[in-house]
């Protein structure tokens, strides 16, 4: 996350000079208004740098906000506490750097929030959002209980996935490696038999292209991995793109059977952290600003971001996220009623909770239904170098 340069006026007119964290200069002009500040101008402070360091395993990071809310709810200093903390990193080198550099950061003035924008690989924008609203707010140990639980509900959403897709991924991996060791090994034992067939009569196209695969993974697997190393690297430096992170969250929320999976869990996370927002009482459209990009899935965030504009028109939260076109009807008419009601805090957290039981009910589906189609996909494999090794001989047999 950046720092920009910034130049405004305070309700007296008193000009201010200062540097602030920001995913972009939008961003940091909401936060100069939050803090009755009027901006003037906004530039990128190019002399300052983003540490760019390893990610911390989610339990590490649960563990620190959680530890931080105690020491602070306890009465400890802001600076107390994180020593204590940089002390009990234990062997992660990784997060105990980061909290001295906090620390240090801290100690010359900076907020928490601004100190955690500068490893944004280990504290994401949610997390730091949400510490800055808590800074303002008054319930900064609110929000980092609430961080931490929402990492560990997080973490046990991706232990439970992976579980469940651990068997899918074991027997595909399995089925490429026997597939493999058939072409180099087995097949071409029979090169000086299907050679002299094919002198008498040729091979049916089966076999031949069982062969030229065969023969095109002896001389050439070499390219082939390095193609696709060289492809996978591409790939990852598209998706690392702003148009390229769009592109796959368009390609997620649009795949068959897992599409309804990525989008729910996407408005689970941007309810939960919008009804814990709300809660403490941070404003809806700041609310708006901070989950929407805690959503995790760029057209979410830009539908979102497109209501909270025509919320700022007078226009109702659940009129306008059922114009994009990604909400649940359900969720539409629970936001619709919880508005009417002033119960929209609750009633999102219970929203979150829902899609969250509901969606992996159907992962869980969804990793059943894989299970037998990995295992026919795998049969069918085998079944084809088989079939095209024993087609010749069984013709040659009805010749004679």
């Amino acid at each position: 996350m950046p720092d920009f340069a910034y130049v405004a006026r305070d309700l007296k007119g008193k000009s201010i000079t200062g540097t602030i964290s920001a995913n972009n200069p939008r961003d940091a002009a909401a936060q100069l208004g939050s803090k009755s500040l009027f901006p003037i101008s906004i530039t990128v402070n190019k002399g300052t740098q983003v540490k760019k360091t390893r990610r911390v395993p989610g339990t590490a990071m649960a563990g620190f906000y959680e530890q931080l809310a105690s020491l602070l709810r306890s009465g400890v200093p802001m600076l107390r506490a994180l020593t204590v903390l940089s002390t009990q990193a234990g062997g992660n080198k990784t997060l105990r750097f980061a909290v001295n550099e906090i620390k240090s950061r801290v100690e010359e003035g900076d907020s928490l929030g601004d100190a955690m924008s500068r490893f944004p690989r280990i504290f994401n924008d949610m997390g730091v959002n949400m510490v800055r609203a808590g800074s303002e707010g008054g319930f900064l140990e609110d929000a980092l209980e609430r961080v931490g639980s929402f990492i560990e509900q997080q973490e046990e959403m991706k232990g439970k996935t992976a579980g469940a897709l651990a068997y899918p991924v074991f027997v595909m991996s399995v089925g490429v490696i026997v597939v493999g060791v058939l072409l180099v090994f087995f097949v071409p034992q029979f090169d000086d038999l299907f050679a002299q067939m094919r002198k008498k009569g040729g091979l049916p196209q089966a076999t031949e292209m069982l062969l030229a695969l065969s023969e095109f993974t002896q001389k050439y697997w070499w390219i082939a991995l390095g193609a696709l190393a060289r492809l996978a690297i591409l790939l990852r430096e598209y998706l690392s793109t702003p148009e390229g992170k769009k592109r796959l969250d368009l390609v997620k929320i649009k795949t068959p059977m897992l599409g309804s999976v990525f989008l729910n869990l996407s408005v689970a996370r941007f309810c939960r952290v919008l009804g814990t927002l709300l809660k403490n009482g941070v404003p809806l459209l700041r609310s708006l600003e901070i989950s929407r990009q805690a959503a995790g899935n760029v057209i979410l965030s830009e539908s979102v971001q497109k209501a909270s504009e025509e919320i700022t028109a007078g226009e109702r939260l659940a009129k306008q996220l059922e114009k994009s076109g990604h909400f649940p009807q359900t969720v539409v008419e629970m936001i619709s009623i919880a508005e009417e009601s002033n119960n929209l805090d609750n009633v999102l957290v219970t929203i979150s909770d829902n899609l969250e039981r509901t969606t992996f009910r159907r992962l869980e589906t969804v990793v059943r239904l894989l299970e037998p189609v990995m295992l026919l996909l795998l049969a069918s494999m085998v079944m084809f170098v088989v079939l095209a090794l024993m087609l010749p001989i069984i013709n040659s047999a009805s010749a004679v």
